[in-house]
């Protein structure tokens, strides 16, 4: 998702506002620990640990990393989700959360195929969560057998190369064969997919105004902008401590940060200067992509959040191997009262009738310069203690 950068004097001036980066600084600059993960599991024995070391790459809601594995039972993974990683103000019912267990559940399956092992996964084995919150549940038990019949599916060679691009997108639009491909690539899941381009043009305007509204009601809520400032690390010493979250490197943001001139306590007001420019800024991105993607869902239980979060990763693989970007544009499927205009809108327009359909994603899809990795924690960090 989308969250760019402003800066505050702690008496509330603005001191710089947006450049051309997103939060989640995805650079080569970044200290070589933060993204150590990215350079595999190199000569793993254990093959849990080598198809879990491919899982941890996956795409996460503002890069929380919020997976938890057991592997005290031999030959076999419990994954939980790490309630103290949610996003309880965007993300009021977790479904974006869901969505990223099977992120994580998709490429550790790619992983284990390219071993010759099928993953056996169960969801929910003790029950599903309600729709209201989360509890101490696995969300999957998984059994790693070997399997001579299985093939290793072509997107396991994305999984190093697919990071998540919030820079501006050429104007040319994606061919059709790699739109084709990334359809394609939706086979295993039951989601209904579609894009808007140019040759849509009412449409594509109205998917560009939606995104613009959604934005400026996340910018200007405090506490939704607030929920973003407690994960941002600022400076390689924060980035490399937590490995996660919405990192900024940048060498005046990290000047200001030093001498307590970037207060990261309080969340700008709706005409703020700095909030002008971001959503100036977010908005002249939007208006120049020239394509988006979209999954919607029949029904909206625990399992077809996962399912659907399975669906986009291989939608993103695809997409890379295609050359392509993808951005997520979550702030108009999101639960909180401030976006049931947006939510309205966008499920009217992808003629998804809420309550028996979700968008369960939506992203801007286009060409655009390269991007690095972000941080990752590592795949110590997300296994229990024995």
């Amino acid at each position: 998702m989308q969250r760019r950068r402003f800066l505050r004097i702690a008496g509330g001036g603005v001191v710089v506002a947006a450049t051309a980066g997103g939060l989640v600084a995805c650079s080569s600059a970044l200290p070589p620990e933060a993204i150590a993960a990215w350079q595999g599991p190199g000569n793993e024995p254990d093959p849990r640990r080598w198809v879990l070391a491919h899982a941890i790459l996956a795409p996460h809601s503002h890069n929380l990393q919020s997976w938890l594995v057991d592997l005290r039972e031999p030959e076999a993974i419990t994954l939980f989700i790490d309630r103290s990683r949610l996003l309880s103000e965007t993300d009021p019912f977790s479904r974006q959360m869901m969505m990223s267990q099977g992120t994580f559940l998709e490429l550790l399956d790619l992983a284990a195929r390219q071993r010759g092992l099928r993953a056996e996964i169960a969801l929910f084995p003790q029950g599903a969560f309600g729709p209201q919150a989360l509890d101490a549940r696995p969300t999957a038990h998984i059994r790693l057998l070997p399997d001579a019949s299985l093939r290793p599916d072509p997107l396991f060679a994305q999984i190093f190369r697919r990071h998540t691009n919030r820079e501006a997108y050429e104007a040319r639009e994606p061919d059709s064969a790699a739109l084709q491909a990334i359809a394609a690539s939706l086979a295993p899941h039951a989601v209904r997919a579609g894009f808007v381009g140019a040759a849509q043009a009412e449409a594509l305007a109205q998917h560009r105004r939606i995104a613009m509204e959604a934005w400026r009601i996340e910018l200007e809520t405090p506490r939704t902008m607030l929920e973003s400032l407690r994960v941002l690390r600022i400076g390689p010493k924060e980035i490399a401590e937590h490995r996660d979250g919405l990192s900024i490197n940048d060498p005046l943001v990290r000047a200001l940060t030093a001498v307590g001139l970037f207060d990261r306590s309080r969340a700008p007001q709706p005409g703020d200067a700095a909030i002008t420019r971001q959503i100036e800024d977010f908005n002249a991105k939007i208006a120049a992509t020239p394509a988006f993607f979209w999954m919607v869902t029949e029904g909206n239980d625990r399992a077809t959040q996962v399912n659907a979060g399975r669906a986009y990763a291989r939608a993103q693989l695809a997409a890379t191997a295609a050359g392509l970007s993808m951005h997520p544009l979550q702030q108009a499927l999101q639960e909180y009262p401030e976006q049931a205009g947006p939510y309205a809108d966008i499920h009217r327009l992808l003629e998804a009738p809420s309550p028996g359909h979700t968008v369960q994603m939506w992203v801007r899809l286009g060409y655009a310069p390269a991007v690095g990795p972000a941080p990752r924690r590592g795949l110590d960090a997300h296994i229990l203690p024995g």
